[in-house]
């Protein structure tokens, strides 16, 4: 038996995505915090999200910060390996999880059957799915569902609280308290992804308890967002621009969670303001939909502004010319439309989903628009268009960017440096031992270390892959 509590990091260790973090308790019970999936790593996300590190049956816990892919799309595969213990979450994060792993198990087939066809045909093996569908409904089946706020029982000597943190609907850090052999209890935190108190929607970030140890993201840990302009004008300039001015169509590559319905929100203000020309606007996304309906059922997690505007309006989510687009044929029939129309449909970095078709359909027209309006790592079609290529591959073919290129970092469901560490405010600082940073690129997180050190933090490190870190 160890005397104290240790963590270990198997995703997010110096990367943007695949959140993992294994905390192994003095008793020897293991609680894992998330089960991500890696994305935008090009050719080696697939071996990264075959490769444990650990032994899927010896996991006794999962605790979930937030339903994003990159923090819960390996939870059926930790199903499928083995695991059978409850998964706790929110409310919101089980409605989200629901609709978002279906999602990932029908992406993830008929992506393999397209490379299974191509393999097949240079005489290799096919590739396994990492899950199926079955998997997630046995997933689902061993979620557990716990209030934000209220301390819950892990295993026999852990408790943890949920704190809301704004980055998505259910997103919250993770306050535990953990027992270790020296009768004193050690005070954990795993921030999550923290969200922005300016979020259009969702009320917070709230402060968390003073903790011995605090696991923070760092995302956007060497930068600020930009405060120049007002987002909803900066929108509706570039929506008069491309659709009146050029008669062109701004084409925005959305995740299907919160960003889209803080677009959604945003333009049903400018109708409601009777400023948004008369255009149709397109909300081509399944699973955008289906988040905009669970999104809507969650009030109480809203902000006092949209709480208000919501008694004055009605449904922040729909206005004159909105339409939402399921069916396949309804989203070709979008391709072959003429004249000026706002498109927005996932996925965010551009990387699968209808979105890629229209970017395709769309990139080379000199009057459209596609804006670019969340995080996107280098590799993915999204992150390219950031760094402002000429020409982009899709579907195997090269095309030319002639449309304009539009970044809004407003929208960004990531607190910036400033953001961040005013999260991190709610701390006596020199109490705190120790901050250990995951979900960053390393070059950003030495960045971001001095900026806490600075704050009055006394140790900051950066978590390494599978190295483990001795709470005492």
């Amino acid at each position: 038996m160890q005397l104290f509590p240790t963590l270990c990091s198997f995703g997010a260790a110096q990367k943007v995505t695949g959140s993992k973090h294994l905390i192994t308790t003095v008793t020897g019970e293991k609680i894992l915090l998330d089960c991500g999936l890696f994305q935008g790593e090009g050719k080696d996300s697939d071996a990264l999200n075959r490769h444990w590190g650990f032994e899927p049956r010896e996991i006794d816990y999962v605790i979930l910060s937030h339903a994003h892919i990159d923090h819960t799309g390996l939870l059926p595969k930790l199903v499928k390996d083995g695991f059978t213990g409850p998964i706790f979450c929110n409310s919101g994060t089980k409605d989200l999880c629901e609709i978002m792993l279906l999602d990932g198990a029908f992406i993830q087939k008929s992506d393999l059957e397209r490379i299974n066809r191509r393999r097949r045909e240079r005489h290799e093996l096919p590739i396994e799915a990492l899950y199926d569908e079955s998997d997630v409904y046995q997933t689902l089946e061993q979620m557990v569902v716990v209030a934000n706020g209220r301390p819950f029982k892990v295993g026999e000597t852990t408790w943890a609280t949920y704190i809301l943190n704004a980055h998505i609907l259910g997103s919250a850090a993770i306050h535990l308290q953990l027992a270790s052999l020296e009768n004193k209890n050690i005070h954990f935190t795993f921030t999550g992804d923290i969200g922005r108190d300016s979020d259009q929607i969702l009320d917070g970030p709230f402060p968390f308890p003073q903790s011995d140890y605090i696991l923070c993201e760092s995302t956007y840990g060497d930068r600020l967002h930009s405060v120049a302009e007002d987002v909803k004008d900066q929108l509706l300039k570039i929506v008069q621009e491309t659709c009146v001015d050029r008669g062109g169509k701004v084409i925005i590559p959305a995740f299907s969670v919160d960003r889209t319905q803080e677009l959604i929100y945003l333009l049903d203000q400018l109708s409601h303001e009777k400023l948004l020309p008369s255009i149709p606007v397109y909300i081509d996304s399944p699973l955008s939909i289906k988040a905009t309906n669970i999104m809507a059922k969650h009030q109480e997690e809203f902000n006092p502004e949209i709480l208000k505007y919501i008694m004055k309006d009605g449904d922040p989510f729909d206005f004159p010319n909105l339409h939402y687009t399921s069916k396949l044929e309804d989203s070709k029939a979008i391709n072959s439309l003429q004249g000026p129309a706002i498109i927005i449909s996932a996925s965010g970095m551009a990387e699968a989903g209808r979105i890629k078709h229209h970017i395709a359909n769309n990139i080379e027209n000199p009057n459209n628009t596609i804006l670019i309006v969340g995080y996107a790592t280098p590799h993915t079609l999204a992150g390219q268009l950031i760094q402002g290529r000429n020409e982009v591959r899709i579907f195997g073919d090269f095309f030319q960017v002639n449309a304009r290129v539009e970044r809004m970092g407003n929208f960004s469901a990531h607190a910036d440096y400033l953001e961040m560490l005013d999260f991190l405010g709610c701390q006596d600082a020199p109490k705190v031992k120790k901050v250990l940073l995951v979900h960053g690129n390393p070059d950003v997180m030495d960045v971001f270390a001095d900026k806490i050190k600075a704050q009055g933090f006394p140790k900051v490190q950066k978590m390494v892959w599978g190295e483990p870190i001795e709470l005492n």
